[in-house]
C-alpha cells in the first residue's frame, strides 16, 4: 500500500503520461466515454481500449493492454470489479505504475491486487471527471 495521500498521488497520476482508459465506450453518455473526453478535452493524450471497439471519439481503440503502442503511465478503469482485478493484474505485468478505479469500477481484492505488485492505486471513489474539471461537449 503506498504511504501516500490520495491528492498526492492522483497530482502524480495526472501530471505525466500516456494514459490509456480501459472500459471505454461508444455511447457518448457512458463514463468509460466521458473519462476519455476528459483526458483529450484537457490535452492528454489517452487510449481507449475496449475489445468490441474499432475507434471511439475518433481515437483508433485496442482490444486490451497489451495491444497499446506503448505501456501507458497511468490508467482509468470502468469496468465491473471482477474485470478491474483481472485488469489491474495485467497493468502490473506490463508495467504501468498507476490505476485509477472509477467509481464503481474497485473492489478491495483489486486494490491489494495493486498493493501487491507495486501500483500505486486510487480506488476510494475519487472520480476523474470531478478532479479535472470536465464539462459536457
Amino acid at each position: 500500500m503506498s504511504s501516500r495521500e490520495t491528492g498526492e498521488i492522483i497530482e502524480d497520476f495526472l501530471s505525466e503520461g500516456p494514459w490509456a482508459v480501459i472500459g471505454a465506450s461508444t455511447n457518448r453518455e457512458k463514463y468509460g466515454n466521458k473519462v476519455l473526453r476528459a483526458y483529450t478535452q484537457s490535452g492528454r493524450e489517452a487510449w481507449p481500449v475496449n475489445p468490441r471497439a474499432d475507434e471511439i471519439e475518433g481515437l483508433k481503440c485496442y482490444a486490451d493492454l497489451a495491444s497499446l503502442p506503448a505501456v501507458p503511465r497511468g490508467i482509468s478503469i470502468i469496468t465491473p470489479p471482477k474485470i478491474t482485478e483481472q485488469v489491474v493484474a495485467e497493468a502490473a505485468r506490463l508495467g504501468v505504475k498507476f490505476v485509477w478505479m472509477q467509481p464503481g469500477a474497485e473492489s478491495d481484492e483489486a486494490m491489494a491486487i495493486a498493493a501487491k505488485n507495486g501500483l500505486e492505486a486510487i480506488g476510494d471513489g475519487s472520480c476523474l471527471l470531478v478532479v479535472v474539471g470536465y464539462r459536457e461537449g
